[in-house]
């Protein structure tokens, strides 16, 4: 008898009591809007704010914009089957863009390291970094980013899927979904992993090192040199923790790296940093006015 290849396949979610669901929905659809409030907000700070022309302040809007794009991958289908029940999707899509903006953080996140390993080992030479290396850096990160992505997806939906086609979870990701295929998945599994370890085990080996570099060179420096160096690096290094924490494939923390941390990066990189409040307060004035012309027109 030939067998029928799936294509759709049907989420579980995160609960099948409706009263739960609401208020998932109300909550996940609060969160994501300050999400792309936040991150919009510094996106449109740093550009339009010319004192805030650096490298740092370069990478920070390129990791505004993958956090907005990593969230808006997963949780408004997430939205869309705690409010209407449509828990069905074909994955493809979402595997690709799911692994593309992951792999784009981590190695933006490495870059940013290195940019704080620059600025503050090496300062008289941070002033003539140029920003042509920094926008090469970025086009690198989204190229490895695509290539790892085609690896993942590619390897995932070759493989034969032909019987229970029901996720555990809220969105599509590798190992979840290869469990469904219906032949042995070993070989296709060491491929798989392989790509995704040698990328996050090079990034982590690589932001230990900066970081470790970082804090031997601050013994050299003044009292007041070290506060601002440790201020300036710790935003950073409490992203980077968040994002490199104790991986699960639980469903409670899977929300917390789809939902929670797009969220709290912007607040995280802009509370420590005076230079980038005092520019959005004039961002807020700009915008206010902006909206108010707006009205009086039409």
């Amino acid at each position: 008898m030939r067998r029928v290849q799936v294509t759709q396949f049907v989420f579980l979610g995160l609960t099948d009591n409706w009263v739960q669901e609401i208020l998932f929905f109300m909550a996940f659809s609060a969160m994501y809007v300050l999400t792309l409030w936040g991150n919009i907000l510094i996106m449109v700070t740093i550009v339009f704010t010319p004192c805030l022309s650096t490298p740092m302040y370069f990478f920070l809007s390129n990791l505004s914009f993958i956090d907005i794009c990593h969230s808006s991958v997963t949780v408004p289908k997430m939205l869309e089957g705690l409010l209407f029940d449509r828990k069905t999707i074909s994955c493809i899509a979402q595997l690709f863009f799911l692994h593309l903006f992951a792999c784009a953080e981590i190695l933006l996140l490495t870059i940013m390291a290195y940019d704080r390993y620059v600025a503050i080992c090496a300062p008289l030479h941070y002033p003539n970094v140029n920003m042509r290396v920094c926008v090469q850096l970025v086009f690198v990160l989204w190229l490895v980013g695509t290539v790892h992505s085609l690896v993942q997806t590619f390897l995932t939906i070759r493989l034969p899927y032909c019987g229970p086609n029901v996720i555990d979870s809220y969105f599509c990701n590798v190992p979840p979904v290869i469990k469904l295929a219906c032949t042995d998945t070993c070989l296709t599994g060491i491929p798989i992993v392989s790509n995704r370890g040698t990328i996050s085990l090079s990034c982590f080996l690589a932001l230990v090192a900066s970081y470790t570099i970082i804090l031997f060179s601050l013994r050299k420096q003044s009292a007041e040199g070290r506060r601002k160096a440790l201020s300036t690096c710790l935003a950073h290094f409490m992203v980077v923790s968040l994002f490199f924490g104790p991986f699960s494939t639980d469903k409670l923390v899977s929300v917390f790296y789809t939902v929670v941390t797009p969220l709290l990066n912007p607040f995280i990189d802009t509370l420590r940093n005076e230079e980038i409040k005092s520019a959005m307060k004039l961002t807020h004035v700009f915008v206010g006015i902006s909206t108010l012309i707006l009205l009086i027109v039409e």
